[in-house]
């Protein structure tokens, strides 16, 4: 309970602090689950940037991403990645992020920034409240590294404490009503199905036991909550309700995906294929294998087809695909899996693909899909990549 309510109090001091209608950062939606700010750079350029609040808040820092491929504001957001202790902290964060990234980008970084450095954690009342003073920022991140508290020694500290607080003029008046948590913060997968929840829960545990041990068993805090955020979203997602596709986590691995895709376009000789597939071998699907690595989303997953073969449709050999968003160069940590997921589709039909329905089903492997994309990357980081005119959609 104490660390909900600091994580909202800490919400909606950023809020008060930077509205929608500030000159330079401006927070446009925040729950205790993810927040969406902007930054404003030189001539009123604007970078969209997003934190999602993980399940292990503050022990580790939000995943952050952003709606820019600019490497200021990516480079920030992986620095963010990095901190512990008390810069976890979403207020510490946004302060970190503003002085990395306003004098990369040319501008001044907001005085207001100041005003987060008098906010403490350390005084909560029993009603809920946040008392706002101007304590040393020593002080305020010591603070606010503590989730809990104990209410005896805040009872008999908070008289004399209160004595030496000297209000700041712009935030004495103000006061945070907390509120009770919603079914929606007790429970985030609520509608979800009883198999995808039992699903998400053993993937909680299993991610719990895992941070016990240590990093040295594979995976990181980041990529782990990025995922099983990514998985939550697909299972609410409409394109798989409807059974576009599914998802399949090869041992519990969330860094191990496969993705059968049952719907093409229907007016596509790729449709068509399929149901000769269907018909033939009783395949009526295309079997992709997304394999993430640690510095998930800031890089991105290894995708290939498993089966069936495929003739054209950007499919190299071993099954690779040739896509510059799945290269660093064209990668960008907005993308969800999803994205992903919907893109490969479309590419597929847009690249004219056919099942190679006689073909050697052991040509595709994982080596050799990696062998030719690897090829792919070279040739292209020479040459550059081809952009198809926009008649091609």
């Amino acid at each position: 309970m104490a660390c909900l309510l600091t994580l909202k109090a800490e919400i909606k001091t950023l809020e008060h602090v930077f509205p929608k209608t500030h000159e330079r950062f401006q927070v446009l939606s925040a729950s205790v689950d993810e927040l969406t700010c902007r930054v404003i750079g030189r001539h009123g350029k604007k970078h969209d940037i997003h934190a999602h609040i993980t399940e292990t808040y503050s022990r580790t820092p939000p995943v952050w991403f952003a709606d820019t491929e600019d490497p200021v504001i990516t480079n920030a957001l992986h620095t963010l990645s990095t901190t512990s202790g008390a810069d976890n902290h979403i207020l510490s964060q946004t302060k970190l992020l503003l002085e990395l990234v306003c004098p990369a980008l040319g501008v001044s970084t907001p005085p207001d920034l100041e005003r987060l450095l008098r906010v403490t954690f350390a005084q909560f009342s029993q009603s809920g409240r946040l008392r706002h003073g101007s304590p040393s920022s020593a002080d305020a991140a010591a603070a606010s590294a503590d989730d809990g508290f104990d209410e005896d020694d805040d009872e008999e500290e908070e008289d004399e404490d209160e004595d030496d607080l000297e209000p700041d003029e712009d935030m004495d008046e103000m006061h945070i009503e907390m509120e009770e948590p919603t079914a929606g913060d007790k429970d985030p997968d609520k509608e979800l199905c009883p198999e995808h929840q039992l699903a998400l829960e053993r993937l909680r545990q299993h991610h719990s036991r895992e941070l016990t041990r240590g990093p040295t068993t594979g995976g990181s805090v980041q990529a782990t909550d990025r995922l099983m955020k990514e998985l939550r979203d697909i299972y609410r997602s409409d394109s798989f309700k409807s059974g576009s596709f599914k998802v399949d986590l090869q041992n519990d691995s969330l860094y191990d995906w496969n993705v059968k895709i049952y719907k093409v376009d229907p007016d596509s000789h790729l449709y068509s294929d399929l149901r000769q597939l269907k018909d033939k071998e009783g395949i009526d699907h295309i079997l992709l294998n997304l394999v993430f690595e640690d510095n998930y989303p800031f890089e991105p997953p290894f995708v290939r087809v498993v089966y069936p073969v495929m003739q054209n449709g950007y499919v190299l050999l071993g099954g690779a695909l040739c896509m510059e968003l799945l290269t660093k160069q064209g990668w960008t940590s907005a993308y969800t899996v999803e994205a992903i997921i919907m893109q490969i589709t479309a590419t597929l039909v847009k690249g004219k693909a056919r099942i190679n329905q006689g073909a050697y089903k052991g040509q595709y492997s994982l080596s050799r899909a990696k062998q030719s994309f690897k090829s792919l990357v070279q040739i292209h980081e020479k040459n550059g990549w081809f952009t198809p005119p926009k008649a091609d959609g």
